[in-house]
């Protein structure tokens, strides 16, 4: 490969990006590092088969995901410092970001191994260059918590975050995760980015709330990149969250429940267990 200046003898790895659906979104550079390289690295062998059969490219290739990556990266390090040229991909986008291959990015250049990116393709970046969204400044966040009392504790800390906020979500999650984004945040403008370059692409704008209400009259199929705008000046926020005891103590008041019954209740609407709920009330005393 002609990428980088190294020792003929030393390996060298690549990141390489790929299509997020549409298989004409990639460089004339990445599919010439996949004809050339010795092996390729890929979360899913049958996910990149079906790339590398687009592009006439019949090369090695081994699994490298988040429940391999352990094993896999010292085993693929001795390759590459016996000279193999090793591209790594993921299922879909630029590897590494939200997706396996950081351990192997340290460990090559813990062994001095070069690491090339060969970039392209990034949901996130797509989806927010459509979204008509603030782009001067953002925070990316990858996946939040998927329990919802870490979530919310999340979503609590960045309340105050003057950047946009540019995530990614599973689809099942899409409502309960709006659902959070507007008690904490506020009717903020917010972007709900669905299939991103494929087939079904679907961009949904609105306020967080209207988002949330139409992900609970129609879940969401497929990928989703959630985009979060800042704090506008004047626009009504948020009211502050409540503490777990505060929140009992009000149901105990406004609605009579004895302490039990507002403990479960409010445990609920916060998405903890029993004993989460016991363990965080503990905390708060």
């Amino acid at each position: 490969m002609t990428d980088v200046q190294n020792d003929s003898s030393a390996g060298c790895l690549y990141l390489v990006a790929t299509p997020i659906g549409n298989l004409e979104d990639i460089t004339l550079r990445a599919i010439r590092v996949l004809k050339e390289a010795d092996l390729i690295a890929c979360e899913d062998t049958r996910q990149t088969q079906k790339l590398l059969h687009h592009y006439g490219i019949h090369k090695e290739m081994v699994s490298y995901h988040a429940h391999n990556e352990l094993t896999r990266a010292p085993e693929l390090i001795i390759q590459l410092e016996q000279g193999a040229q090793v591209a790594l991909v993921s299922d879909a986008g630029t590897p590494v970001v939200s997706d396996p291959g950081h351990r192997l990015v340290v460990l090559s250049l813990r062994h001095h191994i070069p690491v090339v990116p060969i970039p392209g393709p990034s949901a996130f970046v797509a989806a927010l260059a459509a979204s008509g969204l603030p782009t001067e400044e953002f925070l990316f966040i990858g996946f939040l918590p998927s329990r919802a009392g870490a979530r919310r504790k999340k979503l609590d800390a960045l309340k105050d975050e003057p950047r946009a906020l540019v995530l990614y979500e599973a689809p099942h999650r899409l409502a309960d995760t709006l659902s959070d984004a507007a008690d904490i945040l506020g009717a903020r403008h917010a972007v709900v980015a669905r299939e991103v370059t494929k087939i079904h692409e679907e961009f949904l704008r609105g306020t967080l709330p209207d988002l949330r209400d139409a992900a609970r009259l129609r879940a969401p199929r497929g990928e989703i990149t959630l985009l979060i705008g800042p704090p506008v000046e004047g626009e009504p926020q948020a009211a502050p969250v409540m503490s777990l005891k505060q929140r009992i103590q009000q149901l105990e008041t406004e609605s009579g429940l004895d302490r039990k019954a507002a403990l479960k209740q409010a445990a609920r609407e916060r998405g903890l267990g029993k004993r989460e709920a016991y363990k965080q009330l503990l905390l708060e005393r």
